[in-house]
């Protein structure tokens, strides 16, 4: 017996499958034949996933992601456990805001900590897994593959006004090499940290799961913590991670595998390190937002992140030149974009989580 539902809008379907006496639903994906992400081969993001996937409940017994029923890697077919009835928790604070579901949005904070704390230490085990099914570079999975991204951001900061230089350039540097050789911050990741690839049961306890390994490798731990305190692609604001508990809970979730999350000095560093190299890669939308109609919410976006990135670092007495290039470039975007001069720190205009239209 089979009996399938597409997921919409990736190459994912909820199956119904099994005999008279017994069926149950999985989840199937499969290699897409086009798509306009083509940064890397279908081959290689399916061969990822599995490699992870397997990594994480094999080697290591951990249960925070969905099991590998079957898979022909030949094919880029992978059937996995199907973690319904969880949804997606950028689905319930889409529907019903933040608030309805704190609880929720701090066992995001806290599975995002713990998921960092199992898995580091491990790297050696994973990437000769993954060797198995294909070459990996490590190196890209850490820095690598954004670094262009990142130049782009960097070039259009430049081209408003707002170049990186003398004592920012040095930080700047002092970012990339903590991101590019985290050192005992090396932890695994899906490579898409965000609310939509985390699911939760919509009431009663949480118990979340992370999906979506399809860039998973070893990267900076503080890479995973950026959503926290920096509104990813979907949101204009996450409000105040540090009132809200969710930045002490992802902390100290992460030192019990990480002891050094525990020294604010390096943790500060870290973290605020990520935002700006967040910030960075973000900025390299500037060409495309400026042929945005005013009023496009994806400007506002690009201001709260720059925003929110200079806040964190201020939060953590670091990297004081980066910061305030990045409150001047927030500020010359204002002006370029009048229509973004909101105060995007109002908490009753932009609660936490608050959407972005697309």
């Amino acid at each position: 017996m089979l009996d399938w539902r597409r997921l919409e809008p990736w190459a994912v379907a909820r199956a119904l499958v099994g005999g008279l006496a017994r069926s149950e639903h999985v989840i199937v994906k499969w290699v897409r034949s086009h798509h306009p992400d083509r940064a890397r081969p279908e081959a290689w993001r399916s061969r990822t996933e599995l490699a992870a996937l397997r990594f994480l409940s094999e080697d290591l017994a951990l249960r925070l992601a969905p099991r590998v029923i079957a898979a022909d890697v030949s094919s880029g077919l992978i059937v996995l456990e199907d973690l319904a009835p969880r949804v997606a928790l950028d689905q319930l604070l889409r529907a019903e805001g933040a608030t309805a579901h704190a609880d929720r949005l701090v066992a995001f904070a806290r599975v995002r900590g713990e998921f960092s704390a199992a898995t580091a230490g491990m790297a050696a085990k994973y990437y000769t897994r993954r060797a198995a099914l294909g070459p990996v570079d490590p190196a890209a999975d850490r820095l690598g593959r954004w670094a262009g991204l990142c130049d782009e951001g960097r070039g259009h900061a430049a081209g408003v006004g707002a170049p990186i230089s003398g004592q920012a350039e040095l930080e700047l540097v002092a970012v990339l090499g903590e991101l590019a050789e985290p050192g005992p911050f090396l932890a695994f990741s899906n490579g898409d940290p965000e609310a939509n690839n985390v699911l939760v049961h919509a009431s009663g306890v949480p118990d979340p799961r992370l999906i979506d390994f399809e860039f998973a490798g070893y990267t900076h731990a503080l890479n995973d913590a950026v959503c926290l305190h920096v509104p990813g692609p979907g949101w204009l604001s996450v409000g105040d991670p540090v009132a809200d508990g969710l930045a002490d809970t992802y902390r100290q979730a992460l030192a019990r595998g990480v002891p050094q999350a525990e020294d604010d000095r390096q943790y500060g560093f870290a973290l605020a390190a990520a935002c700006v190299f967040f910030a960075l890669v973000r900025l390299q939308r500037l060409p495309l937002l400026d042929t945005r109609a005013p009023g496009d919410d994806s400007r506002l976006q690009l201001m709260a992140t720059l925003e929110a990135t200079a806040r964190t670092a201020e939060a953590h007495h670091t990297l004081p030149h980066l910061t305030g290039w990045a409150r001047r470039v927030a500020d010359l975007l204002r002006r370029r974009w009048p229509d973004t001069d909101l105060d995007l720190a109002d908490g009753a205009t932009f609660p936490p989580y608050s959407v972005r239209r697309r």
